[in-house]
């Protein structure tokens, strides 16, 4: 299979065609409009439905509707367009339908920048709207493995019959990468929920509301219980550099891409450090996490933010070994040299 070139957000967009999806409503908001705007072109292409809501709030809402009657669907948005989504994502979660989220994150809180940022983390992993429910969370470090992730956020989110969501940043959605990327053979079955029409079997029900407050603790049981299936069978992770090390880096999405870079220069300054990168941020993978920082004498979490996955980091570690934290704000993005002298003063190297 050749590569090509093409920018994050538009071989996110080419990937969920690949993946099967045809139906995409959305909302422009930079720096994701490259998406939206390769949606507009490809789905009419082949046979999809596109269309421009006029609102987040809007866009969220028909998503629940095509996911309700059995469709691929899916949005793609920034910060502040995600935090409008948040009513309509928790109903769906409820109703438990699938559907793919993309939020290409920018600086906040606010309206905030334009610029890369992490500070979405709590709102993607700890359930950004009112009630008892979770995301897939998928977090990608380079073009080529935003396509793979999106191709995996349909296929969780069918599995579980729940929303996931790809977390990437401006940084990631705008540069250029060679990527592959290859059609999916898409095969699912929904015939026992969607809404197709009621001829011949007995009328079906999509619904995120129930009066009854013991029915409805049902429902959130049937939910918790699903998400204890996904901690125990989806975390995933990269492992780089970790077999000696003695200091751990711990960082996802571009700025664990951008720590591999620090792992190398402090390898050759003669110090033995590696790096765990959480792929799935939820569920979180806390137990491979756990026995790393069994056998090192350091943490150092890296963030776009004022430490969010920190919280995390500290779950599976606090009682194990020393954690320190590095982060930058506002849609400034760490540079390799930055975290490095950090690292270097926490070791007492500087």
């Amino acid at each position: 299979m050749k590569k090509i070139m093409m920018k994050g957000t538009e071989a996110i967009g080419e990937a969920a065609i690949m993946a099967g999806c045809r139906n995409f409503f959305g909302y422009p908001i930079t720096p994701q409009n490259e998406l939206t705007e390769y949606m507009a072109r490809r789905l009419p292409e082949v046979g999809g439905c596109f269309l421009q809501a006029e609102s987040e709030v809007a866009a969220v809402n028909m998503i629940y509707g095509a996911a309700s009657v059995g469709k691929r669907a899916m949005t793609s948005t920034s910060s502040p367009g995600f935090s409008l989504m948040q009513e309509g994502i928790s109903y769906i979660a409820c109703a438990q339908l699938p559907a793919v989220f993309v939020n290409i994150v920018r600086g906040g809180p606010g309206l905030g920048d334009i610029q890369p940022s992490q500070g979405d983390y709590f709102q993607a992993t700890k359930g950004g709207g009112h009630g008892d429910y979770r995301l897939i969370v998928l977090a990608p470090s380079t073009v080529q493995e935003a396509v793979t992730l999106t191709e995996l956020a349909f296929e969780l989110a069918d599995k579980y019959r729940n929303p996931a969501l790809v977390l990437a940043d401006g940084l990631l959605g705008q540069m250029m990468e060679p990527v592959e990327i290859e059609e999916k053979q898409v095969s699912y079955d929904n015939s026992s929920w969607a809404l197709t029409g009621a001829k011949n079997r007995p009328a079906r029900k999509v619904t995120s509301f129930n009066i009854d407050p013991y029915e409805l603790e049902k429902m959130n049981l049937q939910l918790q219980e699903k998400y204890r299936r996904m901690e125990q069978e989806e975390p995933r992770w990269e492992e780089f550099q970790t077999e000696d090390a003695e200091v751990l880096l711990a960082a996802y999405g571009t700025v664990g891409r951008i720590c591999k870079s620090v792992v190398r220069m402090a390898r050759e300054a003669g110090l033995k450090v590696g790096l765990f990168r959480p792929i799935t941020l939820y569920p979180y993978p806390y137990k491979p996490l756990e026995e790393l920082a069994k056998r090192v004498s350091l943490i150092l979490t890296v963030e776009m933010s004022s430490g969010q996955m920190l919280e995390d980091v500290k779950l599976a570690a606090l009682r194990l070994t020393r954690i320190e934290f590095y982060g930058r704000m506002a849609g400034v993005v760490p540079t390799p040299g930055e975290i490095f002298d950090h690292l270097m003063h926490l070791v007492g190297r500087r």
